[in-house]
């Protein structure tokens, strides 16, 4: 029986025991959000069943009847217990790098590069695998004997498998590795391993929940997959194998030529810039900064509508305006330029209007996100459930997506790209269903992206990037708090101007009370007590037969004092509605565009992930004895697309402050002219010529009368802005909430808190 235990099977059809066998789990597997469910949840088969390694079918086989009964007796308990488990035998590896994981998600928490490992499952979900410390690379205590989780790509395989006769390995564990000379180009990317990437069909994201979100309220607008940016965008992947498109790219073309065959449909799908090929190399200059292609054009997002479909049911359509500056592909061997420029009139530009609704703005910023994935976008707003359909959130909303897709614009790379013309560009609903799934198909450009990225030799130094990155990290958190404050001190300013028109507004009806002895409902604020009032209101000799404020008949003085105190009280009501307006239009526009600005440092810590990681990979890639020339030079092409985004938002940053301050400044100088033109217009009535023409005829009774029994002291609350992605909702009392919730539903009374749908979550 020894003899058959230790010869290799003869056949390729090998009957694994069942020596694992757990029941398997129906819930999804999400080792991002709880790594310690892998132990026990994933480690199952599809079909119910355990996979062992290639190695532990042999010596064990014999003994799988009698384990595989122990194990019907213990069919509950966890893997992690599993005596049988911990003896199985995975695949070699070898560790790339340190990591030191988190016990508390049962992950590897000491593993050095080089230490040998044992993979016993490869793939667990998420990127993550099932390995152990082989024994051979513990030395400390027992360390060898540790067991847990541990990212893929933080290790190689290291078996060579032999051939065994009717034992067929999987293709998937097999590695083509190949490598080429040195580009002797002076701009990168250089030469890199030829790979084909995986292709990945594109899922839309979900952008929100109910409001407030999970996601704003408990976690600031972060996400819960542990995974860095500088492993997800694919900057890792690019910096240790390169990327396939980078052999094919050495050096910038020099005409857009494509180097694939194109088909009907693809010679149809052109940017911008004409080519496709053309918008997917993009480039880096000194500073390092991005390279501008295309002029900047302004987008408007405009006259919202409802409509309704049979399938998706009532949703709001926008209306989508973008004006583009002519831009010319070709010039005669003379420099003339074309027809419309011979007469020396500039072209006119090209203005075109699309309809689409937010699931179109969501497929745009998924597409955007996994074609562009080393720079920072801004963020899409979240979705929104209930209340989506009054006026007040419609018109918020399509701020927002005003303001998204005019920083996506902004971007120099965004800007001419593919599916951002297509977006702007498909007038026809037909031509948009047709096409719309190519775009969503494409899989992510991860590495090859930076692969298509040029930039001078020597362009970043790697002293001046880890000191830049530093200072840029203080500096967006700084402006970020700054922003904050910012954002709740416009809001008290709004509130203060919502507070001077009540002011103006009381004012003013004191004035008509006082020279027209009626009452006002709210006298008790004005100091007046309650039986004076009604004595004054019952005497006689308040008032003249003209309506003069007098107590004499035919008095022309009286006649025109109360005639222009009459004017002052109505000029202050038109100066209380502008108050009103001022802060409800206006100022809520630049409350809303503080948005732009807010949250810097949560919007490009992706970018500062990367430039921190590449820093550490290219201190490695320069280490005397070490040194990896390629390597350097591909972390040299991340580092100047990171430095590349930090001057995009210096260069924003300015932009949007100087637009900030400029628009409240003009609509404050606009609103204090208004109220201006109308006090000098009241301040005019006193005096000569017009003062004396009061004198003719007898007093009118003033249109605000009427509202002194019901003056107008409680306006509506505010609108307030939408909240940014990023901000975090204050945490309340479970019952307040519920309260606050029945009470909507229920429409009950009460003093509203805010004026939006978002008030009572504010």
């Amino acid at each position: 029986m020894n003899d058959s235990a230790s010869s290799p099977p003869k056949t390729a059809f090998l009957q694994i025991p069942q020596v694992l066998s757990r029941p398997h789990s129906e819930q999804d597997f999400d080792s991002g959000i709880n790594t310690s469910a892998a132990w026990t949840v994933s480690l199952a088969s599809p079909e119910g069943g355990a996979r062992l390694s290639l190695r532990s079918i042999g010596a064990d086989n014999l003994d799988a009847p009698v384990r595989a009964k122990s194990d019907e007796r213990d069919d509950g308990e966890s893997v992690v217990g599993d005596d049988t488990f911990s003896e199985e035998e995975g695949r070699p590896a070898r560790a790339l790098y340190s990591f030191h994981g988190k016990a508390e998600f049962r992950e590897l928490t000491r593993v050095e590069a080089g230490d040998e490992l044992e993979i016993l499952r490869e793939d667990v979900g998420e990127g993550w695998s099932l390995a152990r410390l082989s024994p051979a690379g513990g030395s400390e205590g027992d360390r060898g004997s540790e067991m847990g989780l541990i990212p893929r790509s933080y290790y190689i395989f290291t078996a060579e498998f032999a051939h065994t006769e009717g034992l067929l390995v999987p293709a998937t564990h097999s590695r083509i590795r190949s490598r080429r000379e040195p580009s002797s180009d002076s701009i990168t990317p250089r030469g890199s391993p030829t790979r084909t990437p995986e292709t990945l069909a594109i899922v839309p994201q979900t952008t929100g929940e109910w409001f407030p979100s999970f996601r704003r309220s408990l976690l600031g607008g972060k996400s819960l997959n542990r995974f860095s940016s500088f492993v997800t965008s694919g900057a890792e992947e690019f910096v240790l194998q390169g990327s396939a498109e980078s052999s094919t790219s050495g050096s910038p073309p020099s005409g857009h030529t494509h180097t694939r065959s194109m088909s009907d449909s693809d010679s149809r799908r052109e940017s911008i810039l004409g080519h496709m090929a053309e918008a997917e190399r993009h480039f880096v200059e000194a500073g390092p900064s991005w390279k501008t292609k295309v002029p900047p054009f302004r987008i408007l997002v405009h006259s919202p509508s409802k409509r309704t479909s049979t399938l998706s049911g009532a949703y709001t359509m926008y209306t989508v305006s973008t004006s583009f500056d002519t831009v010319s592909h070709s010039r005669s061997a003379s420099g003339s330029s074309g027809d419309g420029e011979e007469d020396g009139t500039p072209p006119s530009p090209v203005r075109i209007t699309v309809h689409r609704r937010f699931s179109h703005f969501v497929a745009l910023h998924t597409a955007l996100t996994r074609l562009l994935p080393g720079i920072a976008l801004p963020p899409l707003p979240e979705k929104q459930y209930a209340g989506r359909f009054s006026n007040d959130f419609v018109e918020a909303r399509r701020g927002d997506l005003e303001r998204y897709i005019n920083r996506v614009a902004r971007h120099p790379v965004a800007r001419y790209a593919e599916v951002l013309t297509f977006f702007l560009g498909c007038e026809s609903d037909a031509e948009w269903k047709k096409e719309l799934p190519y775009y969503l198909s494409l899989p992510p450009k991860g590495p090859s992206f930076y692969a298509n990225v040029y930039h001078p030799a020597f362009n970043v130094d790697a002293d001046e990037a880890s000191e830049a990155v530093e200072r840029f990290v203080n500096h967006t958190r700084a402006v970020g708090k700054g922003v904050q404050s910012l954002r709740n001190i416009f809001g008290r300013v709004r509130e203060a101007r919502l507070e001077m028109s009540k002011a103006e507004r009381l004012l003013s009806y004191t004035l008509q009370s006082m020279i027209t002895a009626k009452p006002l409902a709210s006298a008790p604020t004005t100091g007046i007590d309650e039986d004076e009032e009604e004595e004054s209101s019952t005497s006689h000799g308040h008032l003249n037969e003209d309506g003069a404020w007098c107590w004499r008949e035919n008095c022309t003085s009286c006649l025109k004092l109360t005639k222009a105190v009459q004017k002052t009280s109505e000029t202050l009501q038109i100066v209380a509605d502008l108050y009103d307006d001022h802060a409800r239009r206006t100022q809520l526009a630049t409350h809303e565009a503080l948005k732009n600005v807010a949250h810097p440092s949560a919007l490009y810590a992706p970018v500062i992930d990367t430039h921190k990681s590449t820093l550490s990979r290219y201190q490695d890639a320069v280490r005397e004895g070490a040194e990896d020339e390629e390597m350097a030079a591909r972390c040299e092409t991340v580092l100047n697309i990171t430095m590349a985004e930090m001057d995009t938002y210096h260069t924003q940053k300015v932009e949007d402050f100087q637009e900030i301050a400029k628009d409240h400044l003009d609509g404050e100088i606009a609103f204090y002219e208004q109220v201006l033109t109308r006090l000098r217009a009241a301040r005019r009535t006193f005096d000569s010529p017009q003062y004396d023409e009061l004198a003719r005829g007898s007093r009118q009774p003033s249109i605000y009368e009427r509202e002194l029994e019901h003056p107008r002291l409680n306006p509506p609350p505010l609108p307030q802005p939408c909240p940014h992605v990023f901000d975090s909702a204050p945490m309340r009392p479970v019952s307040v909430a519920i309260q606050e919730g029945v009470g909507m539903l229920l429409g009950g009374v009460g003093a509203p808190a805010r004026g939006s749908v978002f008030g009572k979550f504010w």
